[in-house]
């Protein structure tokens, strides 16, 4: 297992990190802690979960697994989230995760799931802040940390405000060009950097002739190749993978052991070789941000490509836009058509054709 500093912390982290989300029996306490003593024994250390994994379900697995790491004096650190903005709520919440999790105190505490400049405005009007300080100074919680969707200036600035120790967000070969920005405050902050959906939400194992790229050798996953791309960020603390059983926590402890970095120039070599891979697909570059009508054109071509990647089905434009963005499909149809962003479009995509068809999809 390879360790590396969780920002300036001092902690050092596993690279390799457990998620908590995808359980494929949550309800089998027995197989889900012989997965995080699988994890544990090859090294693993770092734990994330969150209150809205299987209702309240995954923390529950957690803490039972934790009384057992300590039994093995296996070592651990804990992460999880609120959505709760209000000292009260954060507060009423936290006691009972720290009860669900059998712990004293959360290691890296998330501001969970931050979706826009506004969102974090009125979470930080609502008392965000401060009430995670106090939580810091009783000690209830080790690290002040954030977890979001944002993308290029928004999330840099986002972490440049001198409020965070860590950032949990989305980060994969198939969409790093959307958060690389992330790291210029990752390393001007010194904050540890936490990334989730390592396989782009399964579109990498699902659309492997997309990502042949990444592969060192014919004989490599592409799984396995998708990870390494990730190790090979030096910024990066913890890659979190959400294990739905114990075969993929194995595959992914051998895809460590297996780990060969690559050199500064076949890194970048690889991140130049993702354009021509994602030939009709939005990568993110985020040249089309300065919509004079304010539409967020990364995000609503990011949900686009949910329609090429899942043979056309448009449900799942929907999907992404909701659920992922919070987005809506009517605000696609306040679009113009005064063509900047198609001029801006390093891949020259059909932009504005594409927002109609998204808005009509509300019809």
């Amino acid at each position: 297992m390879i360790y590396r500093d969780y920002g300036k912390t001092g902690k050092k982290v596993s690279l390799l990190g457990f998620g908590g989300m995808r359980f494929k029996e949550v309800d089998n306490h027995d197989t889900c802690i012989q997965m995080m003593l699988t994890a544990a024994r090859g090294g693993v250390t770092y734990f994330d979960t969150a209150p809205g994994y299987f209702g309240t379900r995954s923390e529950s697995v957690f803490g039972e697994g934790f009384a057992e790491l300590r039994r093995q004096n296996l070592p651990y650190y804990v992460a999880t989230k609120t959505f709760a903005a209000s000292e009260s709520k954060i507060r009423a919440e936290i006691e009972a995760q720290l009860q669900r999790l059998n712990i004293p105190a959360i290691d890296f505490y998330h501001m969970w799931c931050i979706k826009s400049p506004q969102e974090w405005q009125d979470r930080k009007q609502a008392g965000i802040v401060q009430a995670f300080q106090k939580l810091k100074e009783e000690g209830l919680i080790k690290h002040i940390c954030v977890s979001s969707h944002l993308t290029q200036d928004e999330i840099e600035n986002l972490l440049m405000e001198d409020v965070f120790e860590g950032v949990l967000m989305g980060y994969s070969a198939y969409n790093f060009k959307t958060r690389e920005k992330a790291f210029n405050a990752v390393r001007a902050k010194g904050l540890g950097a936490v990334v989730m959906n390592p396989l782009g939400g399964g579109i990498i194992p699902d659309h492997p002739e997309l990502f042949e790229y990444l592969k060192r050798v014919p004989e490599e996953s592409v799984v396995d190749a998708a990870l390494h791309f990730l190790w090979d960020h030096a910024d990066i603390s913890t890659t979190l993978v959400g294990f739905s059983d114990e075969s993929e926590v194995k595959d992914a402890l051998r895809a460590m052991d297996n780990y060969v970095p690559r050199t500064a120039a076949e890194f970048e070599a690889v991140k130049n070789a993702s354009a021509s891979s994602m030939e009709g697909l939005c990568t993110g570059c985020g040249y089309c941000e300065d919509c004079p009508q304010n539409i967020p054109i990364p995000q609503y071509m990011d949900a686009y490509n949910q329609k090429l990647l899942n043979r056309g089905n448009t449900k799942a434009i929907g999907d992404r836009l909701t659920m992922h963005w919070g987005l809506s499909l009517e605000q696609a149809g306040t679009c113009v058509a005064c063509a900047q962003c198609e001029a801006a479009c390093t891949q020259h995509l059909p932009i504005i054709e594409r927002l109609k068809e998204i808005s009509q999809l509300g019809m």
